[in-house]
C-alpha cells in the first residue's frame, strides 16, 4: 500500500508539473497585468524595433535633414512624398488624442500595421512599408504598439493626403516615374518625360 501511495503521489506531482508548464506556456491570463519590469522590457523591445525599422526617418521631425528632434519623437512630418498615389505625409504616431493615435486601441494600431488598412478603412499610402510590418511576429508587433502608446503625446496635425495632381505648397520629395525594369508588372512603362502609370491604390 505504501509503495502504491508513493506511486500515486509521483503521478499527481507529474500531472501538477505538466499543468503548471501548460499554464506558463499559455502566458498570463486575460485581465492580468505584466509586472513593471516585464512591461518595460516589452517597451524597450518596441523602441529597438522602431529604430531599426526606420520609423524615425520619416515620422520624427528633422531626421531626414540629419538633426532628429526627439522632443517631438514620431509626431509626424509636413514633408510630402509625391508619386503615382498622390502626395502622402508621415502620420503623427504619438498618443495625442486629437492629432495622433490617442483615440486608437492597441488592437486597431496592430491591425493597421498588419494589413495596411486604417481603422477608417483607408489604405496606408507609400512610402509607408506596411508590407514589412505585416511580416512581424505577434510578440514584436505587440512590443512596437506598446512603445508607440508609451510615447509623450505631441499635438501636431499633419497635412491630409492629396490625390494625384493635388497641389501642396510645402516641401515635397518627388518619386520619379518608373522605367521599364521597375514598372509594376502588367503596367505599361511611361513614355519619356511622361506621367507614371496609375498604381491602382484605392484611397
Amino acid at each position: 500500500m505504501q509503495g502504491r501511495g508513493r506511486m500515486l503521489g509521483v503521478a499527481f506531482a507529474v500531472v501538477g508539473l505538466a499543468a503548471a508548464g501548460l499554464s506558463l506556456a499559455a502566458g498570463p491570463k486575460e485581465g492580468t497585468k505584466a509586472t513593471p519590469a516585464a512591461a518595460k522590457s516589452v517597451i524597450e523591445r518596441g523602441r529597438y524595433l522602431a529604430i531599426v525599422g526606420g520609423c524615425n526617418d520619416c515620422h520624427t521631425p528633422g531626421t531626414l535633414f540629419g538633426a532628429p528632434d526627439f522632443s517631438r519623437e514620431l509626431s509626424g512630418s509636413d514633408v510630402g512624398w509625391k508619386g503615382p498615389w498622390g502626395t502622402s505625409f508621415p502620420l503623427n504616431l504619438t498618443p495625442d488624442v486629437e492629432t495622433g493615435l490617442g483615440s486608437w486601441t492597441a488592437a486597431e494600431i496592430a491591425n493597421t500595421l498588419r494589413t495596411g488598412v486604417k481603422k477608417d478603412g483607408t489604405v496606408l499610402l507609400p512610402p509607408m512599408p506596411w508590407q514589412n510590418t505585416s511580416q512581424m511576429s505577434e510578440s514584436d508587433l505587440h512590443a512596437l504598439v506598446a512603445y508607440l502608446r508609451s510615447l509623450k503625446p505631441v499635438k501636431h496635425a499633419v497635412p491630409k493626403a492629396l490625390p494625384p495632381g493635388g497641389a501642396y505648397a510645402g516641401p515635397v520629395i518627388p518619386f520619379p516615374p518608373p522605367g521599364p525594369w521597375d514598372a509594376p508588372a502588367g503596367a505599361a512603362a511611361p513614355a519619356a518625360g511622361g506621367a507614371a502609370p496609375a498604381a491602382g491604390d484605392k484611397h
